[in-house]
């Protein structure tokens, strides 16, 4: 299996290792089975520190929302290490099935779902302020002319992260499964929001994605930003269209890259069917 089909298939195997310990099945053959990318609906989840309800949701193929109300959880959607996540759906919404390790501690089957992520802080390898982070202005300049052709669906305008050429295609096709679009450049190249939004996760904690970013547009679309060199905003920060947001980079990739997913309900979707043609 390539690189860059373990990169985009790594949540849906992460939620298979939930089921095979669930299960007490032994067999590893399943984590091979590149058919498998489900939304997962059994089990659950132990909140580790760092996470949020939007970084979960997204592991797990989850809408936040509705992961939210199966839950119990209001707004803001805070969760807290410790807490236990039900991916049942058959969970009743506003019965506050959200619960606490601590109080209710997990049986060992429920940790096996107890993810290692943390939230770094302004994260890795030399991250800069983000006053001080600024491209080259030719990289910019090329950003802002080819990205001039912004398109608008759902009352959300979106344009291209990166200016650099489209490496892989978004592909659902088991055989090279691909969640959104990967797209090459340098190393310390600027990532900028595809469109307005405000960040929901931004660190390490998903694996294969290396240092990612979540960035909630609306009730139904949230745009990710993986393997950057450097984290630029934090969590809970309002980022506008063709703000830079990170460094381009190849945490949890063979080279440097940026991997860019629009996910409509939680779902994945093609990112060409949303950005300006080139």
């Amino acid at each position: 299996m390539s690189q860059r089909r373990f990169i985009n298939s790594a949540p849906g195997l992460i939620g298979l290792v939930v089921l095979l310990v669930l299960s007490g099945c032994n067999s590893t053959e399943l984590l091979l089975d590149d058919d498998y990318n489900p939304r997962v609906t059994w089990g659950r989840h132990v909140v580790s520190e760092g996470e949020t309800l939007y970084s979960v949701a997204m592991r797990y193929g989850w809408n936040y929302r509705d992961l939210a109300a199966a839950n119990g959880i209001q707004e803001p959607y805070e969760i807290h290490p410790g807490d236990v996540i039900h991916l049942n759906r058959e969970v009743e919404q506003g019965t506050g099935a959200r619960s606490s390790a601590g109080r209710s501690s997990p049986s060992s089957t429920d940790q096996g779902t107890e993810s290692t992520s943390r939230k770094p802080s302004q994260n890795t390898s030399s991250s800069t302020p983000k006053s001080s982070s600024v491209a080259s202005s030719g990289n910019r300049a090329s950003n802002t002319e080819l990205q001039a052709g912004n398109t608008s669906v759902n009352d959300i305008v979106w344009r291209w992260p990166h200016s650099g050429p489209v490496i892989a295609k978004y592909s659902s096709e088991s055989a090279d499964m691909n969640k959104g679009i990967d797209i090459g450049g340098d190393a310390g190249d600027p990532i900028e929001a595809a469109a307005d939004g405000s960040v929901v996760y931004a660190g390490s904690g998903l694996l294969g994605y290396g240092n990612l970013i979540i960035v909630n547009h609306s009730e139904h679309f949230l745009s990710a930003y993986a393997h950057s060199r450097a984290i630029l905003v934090e969590e809970g920060e309002k980022v506008s269209q063709g703000e830079t947001i990170a460094e381009m980079g190849s945490t949890g990739a063979d080279r440097t890259m940026l991997h860019f997913e629009i996910r409509r309900k939680g779902d994945p979707v093609d990112p060409a069917q949303y950005l300006p043609p080139r």
